[in-house]
């Protein structure tokens, strides 16, 4: 079978496409012929190494991906043959607090990840797909779709009525806004692009702010929300929007820390946290409970996935460069076929 690798010293042109044997099951494990795989900002950051704590190891890239069980190790309860599943991001975080699972890993880095015709993951660290959903679709949800999920519904209990303010039209930001309108809570979008805010709007964004027209846009929300402020912020900039996040704050709002495309340096006032007696948390997406949640919630609304556009698996550094450029609006995904 085939699979690509990121290979040191990594970058696009150390990326291969190799042939390994097709595994075989343990007794716990099942074996998934993969149909898609997803890409995240961070799996771009993973092949051309400049991912915090890389590994510095050839690994097989990407955590998202769906596909079909072809065979289960002797002990497995929980799936049979055909079923159709999606792997967890995080192997071996089940429930509870990431921090009290010992071992818990990443697919795409440092395990390997969903980019190869065949791969073995444990039962416990998969969930179904659900029904309605395509391949394409299904393989988008394990990372911007459960951090989306995570940082709304479970850690900040999101409600019919909530402000949100999300950052930015990445896959994070737009799963954030479907599931928001799903719970009846209201959605301001911050881009630099015109053309992606009315794309936005049409999905039903409530307010639309161009940050570069408007570089202090944390005015712009109180004017959106009648001197209100948000009730939850996706975070998704880094220390240069920080401080304006919390300054769109609702007092008692929630700022959700999931990126840093703005940068990983900078200055941050807990004053300003404390004055908006802020709850500000790190999201590192989340686990297999709430996956199942999630997906049950979408599948029970008929909710999908918004794909901006299918890659051939073999056109690996395509898809990447795709998403490098910043063009796309929605999932890049790449459909796998095997030769």
């Amino acid at each position: 079978m085939k699979a690509w690798q990121a290979t040191p010293p990594f970058g696009f042109a150390a990326l291969r496409l190799i042939d390994v044997p097709r595994p075989t099951p343990g007794p716990h494990q099942l074996l998934i012929k993969v149909h898609a795989a997803a890409l995240n900002y961070r799996d771009l950051e993973m092949a051309t190494g400049t991912y915090q704590g890389q590994p510095q190891q050839a690994f097989t890239l990407l955590s998202d991906g769906a596909g079909e069980v072809v065979e289960v190790g002797a002990a497995v309860t929980r799936f049979s043959p055909g079923e159709r599943v999606i792997g967890c991001f995080w192997q071996g975080w089940e429930a509870g607090r990431l921090g009290d699972s010992k071992g818990a890993l990443p697919l795409g880095g440092p395990l390997d990840g969903m980019l190869s015709e065949y791969v073995l993951l444990d039962e416990r660290g998969v969930v179904p797909c659900p029904a309605h959903l395509s391949w394409e679709e299904a393989a988008t949800l394990p990372c911007a779709a459960l951090t989306a999920w995570q940082a709304l519904v479970v850690e900040g209990q999101l409600k019919a009525g909530d402000w949100v303010l999300l950052q930015g039209t990445g896959g994070v930001s737009l799963f954030a806004l479907q599931f928001a309108l799903l719970h009846g809570a209201r959605v301001i979008v911050s881009s630099s692009q015109d053309a992606r805010l009315q794309r936005l709007a049409e999905l039903g964004a409530t307010g639309l702010i161009n940050y570069r027209r408007t570089p202090d846009w944390h005015t712009e929300v109180m004017t959106i929300t009648a001197g209100y402020g948000v009730d939850h912020v996706l975070e998704v900039g880094g220390p240069n929007s920080f401080a304006q996040s919390l300054l769109s704050l609702h007092p008692s709002g929630q700022v959700n820390v999931i990126g840093y495309l703005g940068g990983q340096q900078g200055e941050i006032n807990p004053l300003l946290i404390l004055q908006r007696n802020a709850r500000v948390r790190g999201i590192a997406v989340g686990p297999r409970q709430s996956f199942d949640a999630m997906n049950r919630s979408i599948e029970a609304s008929g909710l999908r996935p918004l794909i901006d556009s299918v890659h051939d698996w073999l056109d690996l550094p395509g898809a990447l460069a795709h998403l490098q450029s910043g063009q796309h609006v929605g999932k890049v995904v790449l459909r796998i076929t095997a030769d």
